[in-house]
């Protein structure tokens, strides 16, 4: 895979928006975190916020933020080599689909050190830039598998409530919660609530919710200049010690440790 050019965390004021006809002459990887219009064969769409999608090599690029309000996404310009695009497809990823990701964080991780190693001049950057494009696309790809299972259920009125739970503890995941407080909330009893979210998730009510302070914290330490106390209530942790633990237990590093690590 050849990096042409790569940006992380950029912003832009309420008047941005890109017009290319013609397209970038690459193909171009778009991780939003904020909602934006695309404009795909002439009808407009909402794309919402923490979406992965991509523009094919000459295919028009047409989109914009929304009126009133600021633009910010992390972006590759690149190139496909030999069979990578056929890896692409068969990873079912697809151009010009919008992916909605409940985990953009590790996504955004991968973008900003795929450009730290652009430009880094380290004698395994390009393999390191090809295992983070995997990385991004695997990601995306088990994405996408799990949308298509839950679209078998979506059906269950549970699931939806559920759903919207989890949605709530990924984006705002300093709420303080308990698992009879988040029943109570859904109107089920703690049992069903619990075993009706490992069904449709794979995961423990508890153990997710412990993830998205994780994955939350992870992008606190490694894009601000917060200290870990601060941070941990940030995260929904009342007790630094409480917080220092469950990171270790998720990462094998406290977030000091991981801050010196992956922040170079």
């Amino acid at each position: 895979m050849i990096i042409n050019n790569v940006g992380y965390n950029h912003c832009h004021d309420s008047d941005f928006f890109i017009d290319r006809p013609k397209g970038s002459g690459d193909n171009l990887l778009l991780l939003l975190k904020t909602d934006a219009i695309f404009n795909i064969n002439g009808n407009d769409m909402i794309v919402s916020k923490n979406s992965f999608f991509i523009y094919k090599k000459g295919r028009p690029q047409y989109y914009r933020c929304i009126p009133k309000n600021m633009f910010s996404n992390d972006w590759i310009h690149f190139d496909f080599e030999n069979n990578e695009e056929e890896l692409f497809f068969e990873k079912g990823l697809q151009y010009e689909i919008p992916v909605k990701m409940d985990n953009p964080y590790f996504l955004s991780f991968c973008v900003k050190s795929i450009a730290y190693e652009k430009y880094s001049g380290n004698i395994n950057c390009q393999s390191n830039i090809f295992h983070y494009m995997n990385l991004i696309f695997n990601s995306v790809s088990e994405q996408i598998y799990r949308q298509s299972d839950i679209i078998k259920v979506c059906h269950d009125t549970h699931y939806e409530m559920l759903s919207g739970i989890r949605n709530k503890i990924y984006s705002r995941p300093y709420e303080q919660r308990t698992v009879e407080s988040t029943a109570h909330e859904v109107r089920m009893s703690k049992s069903n609530f619990q075993h009706l979210y490992k069904k449709y998730f794979n995961v423990s009510f508890i153990q997710d919710l412990i993830n998205s302070r994780t994955e939350y914290a992870k992008m606190l330490l490694l894009n601000t200049n917060l200290n870990i106390n601060d941070i941990a209530l940030q995260c929904g942790y009342n007790n630094y010690i409480h917080f220092t633990k469950q990171f270790k237990l998720k990462t094998g590093k406290t977030p000091m440790e991981y801050k010196l690590k992956f922040s170079q």
